[in-house]
């Protein structure tokens, strides 16, 4: 009888509880649980039913699982990326890389000589009104892209937030959101010259973070200029992005999951409905996570990827403080490459 491969998910909050309860429901693996909090896990099994778990995150490794799924808050994704690695596991590790664009750096360097997969948990890539929108794009139906935009209004998140970490952590906003600059990335293949941001903080909520809002605007070496407005006001929540080239449009809904397609030499508008679980887009990161270990993918997301969307957000800061537009080669080449 074949023994199943060990799975660590590392974090009890929500995210890994997620993953833990649908991971649970495989039957090629096993599944275990690490945290430091007994409340966490206590909570966690409630709704993941009973799973081996473990309070401290290197004894773990010493019991060498195979691989390692990391739910852990942001500060710890370097760290404990690189001891799994280290351990010789495999690694999934949520969105972002790390909660500094130095220490993602000396996790891509090192991920570049190790023999274990390693891919970020970037789950829109699996969303599918979100894949059928870069395949409208990537087929080219929309000529060329000149605008594209996305939209996060989301005071929901600080309200869902058990921790509420976000009033105290400077830029939580950027580094939540990280899915939007990735998005541009997948979508458009390509990096900008230019990063120009501005926010700020203020209202009168309850719960806020520091800055509550941020609209920032790229621009290429084409025609292509691109926004991103993030804020934790918004309420009830509001998602939404949208590309405009010259042959049409497209914009999507994502709380109604609704595509929306103009097309200018027909001059019509068709619409496009998705219903789908949302639990189906973890299934198949997890699946497709197991089939690059199996050598039948390449990675969905790897830290070459990931990288991309942590210069965005140093990019950002940088111009968010200073008030000034950042080129993205001189964030990009601001951190010495170093195996470590």
């Amino acid at each position: 009888m074949e023994v199943k491969k060990r799975m660590v998910v590392a974090g009890a909050g929500s995210i890994g509880k997620r993953h833990a309860r649908l991971l649970a429901g495989r039957k090629d693996i096993s599944v275990e649980l690490c945290d430091p909090d007994s409340g966490m896990l206590n909570a966690a099994l409630a709704e993941t039913g009973l799973l081996p778990v473990h309070h401290s995150f290197e004894k773990m490794l010493d019991s060498k699982p195979d691989m390692v799924l990391i739910a852990s808050p942001n500060k710890f994704h370097t760290e404990q990326t690189l001891l799994s690695l280290k351990a010789g596991a495999h690694v999934l590790c949520e969105k972002p890389m790390s909660d500094r664009l130095d220490t993602a750096f000396h996790v891509l360097d090192y991920a570049k000589q190790s023999d274990r997969v390693l891919v970020y948990g970037f789950s829109n890539h699996f969303h599918p009104g979100i894949i059928r929108s870069r395949e409208i794009i990537g087929n080219g139906r929309l000529g060329e892209i000149l605008y594209a935009h996305f939209h996060i209004g989301t005071y929901g998140t600080l309200v869902n937030s058990k921790s509420r970490y976000q009033a105290d952590t400077e830029d939580a906003l950027l580094m939540d959101y990280v899915h939007q600059p990735d998005l541009l990335w997948w979508i458009l293949g390509k990096t900008p010259a230019g990063v120009y941001a501005t926010g700020s903080r203020g209202g009168t909520m309850a719960l806020s973070s520091h800055p509550n809002s941020i609209t920032i605007l790229l621009d290429y070496n084409d025609p292509t200029t691109a926004s991103i407005h993030l804020d934790y006001i918004q309420y009830p929540d509001r998602y939404h992005f949208e590309f405009l080239g010259d042959l049409g449009w497209i914009y999507y809904d994502l709380i109604a999951n609704i595509l929306y397609f103009g097309d200018r030499n027909k001059t019509m508008v068709s619409k496009e409905v998705f219903e789908f679980a949302r639990d189906t887009i973890y299934e198949k990161e997890h699946q497709a996570f197991l089939d690059v270990i199996a050598g039948k993918r390449l990675p969905e997301s790897s830290a070459g990827d990931a990288i991309q969307s942590m210069v965005f957000v140093e990019a950002a800061k940088k111009s968010w403080r200073t008030k000034k537009r950042i080129k993205w080669d001189e964030v990009f080449s601001s951190c010495p490459h170093q195996i470590g």
